[in-house]
């Protein structure tokens, strides 16, 4: 394991570097790497976004960082209070540019599977369901989401049953980063410990990887900004990235 790129920072920074200047960006409930991804692209980035979170908040400057993404300190020093209603006339009035959604299950196509693993009539495990994902998913400009687990039960052929339409424009794990290509999700780069026959290994689906390559190392401002965020570990420890 890379002693400065860690999986956990990989997701974290692999997130924030989908992140665009001038952009709206939202990150959703039970959603702390990309929080932690668009606090660091405030700090590392010689750009400005706007960034918005679940809890309400606008450009919040917390006094601490919250173990929850919805914690009323995203809402600290806010220029505004969002509701969800607002999150969903961004998206379809096509204002929103860049969402973070997660995914249980995401197929070739990056279509995502938040509601059940098994058959719907009699499921393995019942999932939370979709939530305003089904509505963010397809009408936002991009979505991405993340997984700390890369394996075949994750990253599947065929979805146990389809919640989100739309597909996500990328997708972020602790070995590899996918984008959408011609309607698939295609291999831009995988983890500098990792391998291309790896990938291929723990993915369910067949994908492209023309092009891609190691995923470039963390800047020292990328470092530092994630140092200052977790600076105990106490995140890269609740996440429980699955190496194997």
């Amino acid at each position: 394991m890379s002693e400065t790129f860690s999986p956990f920072a990989h997701v974290v920074m692999g997130l924030a570097r989908f992140i665009r200047p001038d952009e709206i960006t939202f990150s959703g409930v039970n959603s702390t790497p990309p929080m932690l991804a668009c606090l660091l692209a405030k700090q590392a980035y010689d750009y400005d976004f706007i960034y918005i979170n679940v809890a309400g908040g606008v450009d919040p400057r917390p006094a601490h960082i919250p173990i929850s993404s919805s914690d009323p300190q995203l809402a600290r020093h806010t220029a505004s209070i969002f509701s969800n209603e607002d999150f969903y006339d961004l998206c379809t009035r096509g204002r929103m540019d860049l969402t973070f959604l997660g995914a249980a299950q995401i197929d070739g196509e990056g279509s995502a599977n938040n509601s059940c693993i098994g058959d719907w009539n009699k499921p393995k495990v019942r999932l939370p369901g979709g939530g305003g994902g089904a509505v963010m998913l397809p009408t936002a400009r991009r979505a991405c989401t993340w997984r700390t687990e890369h394996s075949r039960r994750t990253f599947v052929e065929k979805l146990d049953f389809r919640t989100s339409w739309g597909g996500f424009h990328g997708v972020v794990t602790p070995i590899a980063i996918f984008i959408k290509r011609e309607g698939r999700l295609a291999l831009q780069s995988w983890h500098p410990d990792a391998s291309l026959e790896e990938v291929r290994e723990r993915t369910g689906f067949a994908f492209d990887a023309e092009g891609a390559q190691p995923t470039p190392l963390p800047t020292a401002a990328e470092r530092a900004a994630l140092a200052r965020l977790d600076p105990d570990g106490a995140f890269e420890r609740d996440a429980a990235v699955v190496l194997r």
